[in-house]
């Protein structure tokens, strides 16, 4: 599983751990994450994301 983190806030997406309240279940991968989804601090979209090397 993958980290992406927003290049505006800082905040991280983990697969791992999805995003249960935004109805995105733990180990949902990126690529599956609606293209309308937007980061939950700061509302910009996915494409403002970057991968994370861990």
């Amino acid at each position: 599983m993958k980290q992406y983190v927003c290049l505006v806030c800082g905040f991280i997406y983990d697969e791992a751990l999805g995003m249960p309240e935004d109805g995105i279940p733990a180990g949902t991968l990126w690529a599956d994450v609606p293209a309308n989804w937007e980061c939950p601090d700061c509302g910009v979209s996915k494409a403002d994301f970057e991968m994370v090397a861990i």
